[in-house]
């Protein structure tokens, strides 16, 4: 049904053109007409607003420290919108910046990694230069659309910093291009309108994170620099913000809803589903909701398979990390404490139980959280129990 809506919505915007076309009325035209009157502004406010009812969505918890939080993240997604969508829109003269962070979040971002994004087309050449440094993970993808288009971000293209080839000290180059090259390479698209760049810590306060530049490969006789902006860029960028913010609050929102069926357990999402919206497709996720009880404790017990990574992390109901800078909120495969056959045995609790691998609250009595692995040889499903505070003594043998 959503495919056919988009499909339908599609087909009357072509429409639309060509009987703009037919009347001599062009979209430059009709743009400069937006924003001369205000109606490009007055638009993304109102969606913005509109953007409000997902914190009211079946299911959203109505508490006031749970929609404080709601609204504070619908700002911080209307913030990531205007730096992706106004400032850095132009995949003429890309810039890679930081599109999630310690203060915007969203869908279950991970506190290991150090996100990037840039705009980009399909109907450019791009080339990516760096060092790779010691960062434990990198990877490069390309996407269709944004989510400020609607319609998911299904992959146009995936590298991984180990199948680049690189010189003595780290340093490479990778093209992007709908064609193939020689040398480094990442696919792209016709449909390709971002690139993501994933860069995971095992230990961040000893790793070193990559070092990136991104360039358009300009034809002979044509710089790689912006051209002035236009009302067209502006309208377009004001209407790719509020799309973002009231399609990703939406999304996730509906995400979370559903992870309230199987609350304090941990059963493997949807690939497929991870992949439309955006996730790395070598990441097994494992997402829920929890909800404890003042004197109650989750315990989650697993054997990480053979991997490359692994962390487990706790989000508000809105699908934000929890505050990471202040709090431990998550763990993985490098921070965390090993039984002796291998296993983990993690605690979240509101208060320190004084055992190992305790997850914090940070304040929240329910929310959502994620278990995920990277190109694990095996999925096996995490264990999890809610037991009271006392029973955790038993534990300490």
């Amino acid at each position: 049904m959503r495919r056919f809506a988009i499909g339908l919505l599609a087909l009357c915007r072509r429409a639309a053109l060509a009987l703009r076309r037919m009347r001599g009325t062009t979209e430059d035209d009709l743009a400069a007409r937006r924003v001369v009157s205000g109606q490009a502004w007055d638009e993304f406010c109102d969606t913005l607003k509109a953007a409000g009812a997902s914190l009211n969505f079946p299911g959203a918890p109505r508490d006031a420290f749970s929609q404080a939080e709601g609204y504070r993240y619908l700002t911080r997604l209307t913030r990531a919108g205007l730096m992706a969508f106004v400032e850095h829109a132009d995949p003429r003269a890309p810039v890679l910046h930081r599109v999630a962070h310690e203060t915007v979040k969203l869908g279950a971002d991970n506190p290991d990694n150090y996100y990037q994004t840039a705009a980009v087309s399909g109907a450019c050449e791009y080339r990516i230069t760096g060092r790779r440094n010691t960062v434990t993970y990198l990877g490069f993808g390309t996407q269709a659309g944004h989510y400020g288009q609607g319609g998911g971000l299904p992959p146009t293209g995936y590298v991984e910093a180990g199948e680049l080839d690189m010189d003595a000290d780290g340093g490479f180059e990778l093209v992007l291009s709908t064609e193939p090259r020689e040398g480094n390479w990442l696919p792209m698209t016709s449909e390709t309108g971002t690139l993501i760049v994933r860069q995971t810590f095992l230990d961040r306060e000893t790793e070193v994170p990559a070092e990136l530049h991104i360039e358009r490969i300009a034809p002979p006789g044509e710089e790689g620099r912006p051209d002035p902006l236009t009302p067209g860029q502006i309208d377009a960028g004001l209407k790719s913000v509020s799309t973002l913010v009231a399609g990703a609050s939406l999304l996730f929102a509906k995400w979370a809803r559903d992870f309230q069926k199987h609350s304090n357990a941990l059963p493997r999402f949807d690939q497929e589903t991870s992949n439309a919206a955006g996730g790395d497709p070598n990441i097994a996720y494992y997402h829920s909701h929890w909800a404890l009880g003042p004197d109650e404790a989750l315990v989650i017990e697993a054997t990480p398979p053979p991997c490359e990574y692994w962390n487990f992390q706790l989000n508000n109901y809105w699908m934000e990390s929890l505050d990471y800078r202040h709090h431990r909120i998550h763990t993985n495969k490098h921070l965390a404490h090993y039984q002796p056959d291998g296993s983990i045995r993690l605690i979240v609790a509101h208060e320190d139980p004084g055992l190992p691998n305790w997850i914090e609250t940070a304040g929240h009595a329910s929310g959502t959280m994620c278990f995920r692995w990277v190109r694990a040889d095996a999925h096996p499903e995490p264990r999890t129990r809610v037991v009271k505070l006392h029973e955790l003594d038993a534990l300490r043998a």
